[in-house]
């Protein structure tokens, strides 16, 4: 039949269209009209309504939680128990040591497993640890071996949860809305270190072993969450997997060979260490201007505070300035607010203010952060990037109190923030003249698979 179009997916005896379609036809009518009936593309639902991206967040949530008030109720409880500094700073530190010695491997190993499974393993191992510690305080003792087995146990299965979650963001929210679900993790973490802090120190005040407790029922409810994730947080491994070695070996020729990701995480390694310093510089300027702990807790609170509100904001600078002008306009902020610092030490009003713009400046540098890592990593990668990431940071941070601490002895509280600024206003200059920073930030593509 010359001229006429046909459909021969369906019968014309049960769709009306296509019988009038036909008799068009056998009249002789050289022209047909066809519908396309093909199903329009799905919108996109918002991340409110993304059951899967909730529940990780949301597990997520507790976990952190769950570890910010721990972080503070470990050398608590081991401070008031033996009035000793020196042991509360040791189960401070094994606490903390899993950020050094565990992301490598566990970078590694979380692009090896099932990343549920090891988010669910690593919220079952804090629910039984928080358990043994209540256990062990309700029972009258308080054995500094134990409860620092028990911090570097905790601690290394933190990473372990932080790093398979971030991971598997990617797996669950279109690509499009990564830098609206980066936004709100920022804030998640923000909100759990501004909110677990107060809450740990408090339980510890009602009961020896009542932040470990709370801390066991958060982790169970975190695990929980998984299990209502429908979706794979991964994609499928086309290889068996290498040597541990071979893929950790990996990670840092793949990184390596990102100039851009490279030089963010040597300017965020070297601001890290320089804000650790600016810390402890404020803390001691504020004894010397006989000032009170509660004046600290303030101006470090209204950090916190402004990072909360940065972290929320992230997304809109993200969606108006190119990734090269956040970052450099980030450091050139920072160098701004550094430098008042030193003139503001016995003006606690003020000190919060400049703090709580610098934590605004550093909530939108961490999910511009975020947003670089999870668009120029592959997903079989994703594990070893964050891990490499939270070690120049983790690394950096151990060392800044330790420089500032000599630094401020040799100079004053004073010379110490304006020589911190100079070395801030160096860092980005650098980071202006730097090659790295003028290449693409996605070498391969933009969202790679």
């Amino acid at each position: 039949m010359s001229g006429t179009a046909r459909r021969t997916a369906a019968d014309p005896a049960e769709v009306p269209w296509l019988m009038a379609e036909e008799e068009r036809a056998t009249e002789g009518r050289d022209t047909v009209t066809v519908l396309d009936d093909r199903p329009a593309a799905p919108e996109v639902p918002p991340l409110r309504r993304n059951r899967d991206f909730r529940l990780l967040w949301g597990g997520a949530g507790l976990s952190l939680l769950a570890g910010r008030a721990t972080a503070v109720a470990y050398p608590l409880t081991v401070l008031w128990a033996t009035g000793s500094p020196g042991d509360a700073g040791l189960v401070g530190t094994a606490l903390l040591l899993p950020q050094l010695v565990m992301q490598l491997p566990g970078g590694a190993l979380v692009d090896r497993w099932d990343r549920r499974r090891v988010m669910v393993a690593a919220g079952l191992g804090q629910t039984l640890v928080a358990g043994l510690v209540v256990a062990l305080l309700v029972s009258g003792h308080t054995w500094l071996w134990a409860l620092l087995i028990a911090a570097f146990a905790e601690g290394a299965l933190g990473v372990l949860h932080q790093l398979a979650e971030r991971a598997a963001v990617p797996s669950v929210v279109p690509a499009e809305q990564l830098p609206a679900a980066l936004t709100g993790n920022e804030a998640r973490t923000r909100g759990a270190a501004i909110a677990g802090q107060p809450l740990g120190s408090g339980l510890v005040g009602l009961a020896a072993a009542l932040p470990y407790a709370a801390a066991a029922v958060a982790q169970l409810a975190s695990v929980l969450c998984l299990f209502g994730i429908k979706g794979k947080l991964q994609q499928q491994r086309a290889a068996p997997p290498a040597r541990l070695g071979t893929e950790i070996r990996e990670g840092l020729v793949w990184m390596w060979r990102q100039p851009f990701l490279r030089a963010v995480m040597t300017a965020v390694a070297v601001t890290n260490v320089l804000f650790q310093g600016l810390n402890l510089a404020v803390m001691s300027g504020i004894q010397d201007n006989h000032g009170t702990q509660f004046e600290v807790g303030l101006v470090l609170s209204l950090s916190g505070a402004g990072g909360l509100v940065g972290a929320l904001t992230g997304g809109w600078w993200q969606r108006r300035l190119r990734l090269r002008t956040l970052v450099l306009g980030g450091l050139l902020a920072w160098t701004a607010l550094m430098a008042p610092v030193a003139a503001a030490l016995h003006t606690p009003v003020l000190l919060g203010a400049l703090f709580a713009a610098s934590g605004y400046v550093g909530g939108v540098f961490n999910v511009a952060g975020g947003v670089l890592l999870v668009r120029a990593a592959p997903d079989r990668m994703r594990g070893r990037a964050n891990s490499l990431a939270n070690l120049v940071g983790s690394g950096a941070m151990a060392a800044g109190p330790v420089a500032a601490g000599f630094l401020l002895e040799a100079t004053g509280a004073v010379r110490s923030v304006l020589a911190l600024s100079a070395v801030m206003a160096l860092t980005a200059l650098c980071a202006l003249l730097s090659p790295g920073l003028r290449k693409a930030p996605y070498p391969e593509s933009e969202s790679p698979a």
